[in-house]
């Protein structure tokens, strides 16, 4: 007796952070489960190039996405980088209500300035990152990401040891929460 061919079709999987929905291509729901997406943010963003990684859950019988990490690609921070300016990168770990976190910002000064300036806002801004983030779930800290609301503030208070061009977080990764 012949087995029956099974046919993959599309399954509707709902990105909540952006409120978009995207299909996925499998046999069937569970399959899709714990799958990972990688979304360009790009056109949504205005030409800020932002990849946004989600892993899919299986929720009362519909596939949810929910994002991991969120990177800005290099060919955008070439185009901030201009000649006769410096950047200030950092990497630290912040621990946010429900999770540990991986952030880098890259920030990006108006005019060449001393090694000082740039340590001086290297230590400014990890610790404000790390005082803005104990306080918030990392849902809320990619949603302030994406609304440009982190960057905001973070330049303000940055502003006043040094005027900044470019100002933003290259890279937030959550660390060890499925």
């Amino acid at each position: 007796m012949a087995q029956e061919k099974k046919k993959q079709k599309f399954f509707e999987v709902e990105i909540p952070i952006i409120n978009k929905k995207t299909e996925l291509y499998a046999y069937d729901q569970k399959e899709l489960e714990n799958k990972y997406i990688k979304y360009d943010l790009t056109r949504m963003m205005r030409g800020k190039g932002l990849l946004l990684t989600l892993k899919v859950k299986l929720k009362d019988g519909k596939l949810v996405s929910y994002p991991k990490k969120m990177v800005i690609l290099p060919y955008f921070i070439r185009r901030v980088v201009k000649k006769g300016t410096n950047y200030v990168e950092d990497s630290f770990i912040a621990k946010t209500k429900d999770n540990e976190v991986i952030l880098k910002p890259f920030l990006v000064t108006r005019r060449k300035v001393s090694r000082n300036i740039r340590k001086s806002l290297r230590n400014k801004c990890k610790e404000e990152l790390l005082d803005y983030v104990k306080d918030k779930n990392s849902e809320a800290l990619f949603e302030d990401l994406l609304k440009g609301q982190l960057q905001r503030n973070l330049s303000q208070k940055l502003k006043k040891i040094y005027p900044l061009s470019f100002c933003d977080i290259r890279i937030l990764e959550m660390k060890n929460k499925d």
